[in-house]
Formats: structure tokens, C-alpha cells, sequence
């Protein structure tokens, strides 16, 4: 039975439906975000990179992050409006929350003490209610959920 590591909330700064989770550092990424964004995409996978498409345009979501030591258990799908899985590459170990306008935020998720191949869940609430906000009054604060859960990749 794989046990919960570590857990983390945080807030994502949503601008053009889009956020992201990259290495904390950057400079080595072939492909930086926000380059190559996929509007429409919920869960894109890029090396060191993970895009997450929002049901929203402008607003904050609410982000809890999760470190397993094995694959967690499922989530019941019908608590989400949407869920994904992607593999993802760290070289550091180290993941930051990366937003359209503002670049890297300030806070950093550690799956382990140095890199490695890792498997990921995103799960998504509320994304109806983030678009009729955009639509509305153009932003909103936490309708939009998501939970994230890394854990390592089996070879």
C-alpha cells in the first residue's frame, strides 16, 4: 500500500487557461513554458514540464500537491470534472508552479533530493464555475480545484 509523503496547498496564478509545473530551474529545458502551450489540452507533458489547461481564462486556482512512495490510490471519478496521467522527468527533484504572466512562483515542490522518472495524477474540479467567472466578472479566487499527486515511475 504506497503511503502519502509529503503534502503541499498552494495557489496557481491562471492567465489564458494556462499554468504549469516545470523544474524549478529552467535553464536546461528544451522547451521552456509557456512555449508551445496547447490551448484545449488538459494535461500536456513536455521534458521537465507539465501544462495544465483551466477551464477558466484569469483567475487562481487552488493546488494541492502530493508526494507518494508508490502509486496512490484511484481517485472516484466522479468527484472531478477532469483527470489525466503523464510521466514526468526531473533532474533536480525539485518542481516549481509556473504561471502565463508572472513566470515562476515563489513556492517549490520536492519530490525527492535529487532527480528522477516520475508518473503523475491531476484531478480537476470547478472548471464550469471558473469559465461562467471569466465570462462574468473575469476572475475568481479557489473555484477551481486541483489535486496533483506524483509518484515515482516503475521501470
Amino acid at each position: 500500500m504506497a503511503e502519502l509523503i509529503r503534502q503541499q496547498h498552494l495557489d496557481a496564478d491562471v492567465e489564458y487557461h494556462g499554468f504549469g509545473f516545470q523544474e524549478s530551474h529552467d535553464a536546461d529545458l528544451p522547451v521552456p513554458f509557456p512555449d508551445d502551450f496547447e490551448q484545449g489540452v488538459f494535461l500536456n507533458a513536455f521534458p521537465g514540464r507539465l501544462d495544465i489547461y483551466s477551464g477558466g481564462h484569469t483567475h487562481t486556482a487552488a493546488v494541492t500537491v502530493e508526494v507518494w512512495d508508490g502509486e496512490p490510490p484511484a481517485q472516484d471519478s466522479s468527484r472531478w470534472d477532469e483527470q489525466a496521467e503523464a510521466d514526468f522527468e526531473s533532474t533536480s527533484g525539485e518542481v516549481a508552479v509556473w504561471s502565463m504572466g508572472l513566470g515562476r512562483a515563489d513556492d517549490v515542490i520536492t519530490l525527492a533530493d535529487s532527480g528522477g522518472s516520475w508518473r503523475v495524477r491531476v484531478s480537476c474540479t470547478g472548471r464550469s464555475e471558473a469559465a461562467a467567472l471569466s465570462e462574468q466578472e473575469g476572475t475568481g479566487e479557489g473555484v477551481e480545484k486541483y489535486l496533483v499527486q506524483f509518484w515515482p515511475a516503475t521501470t
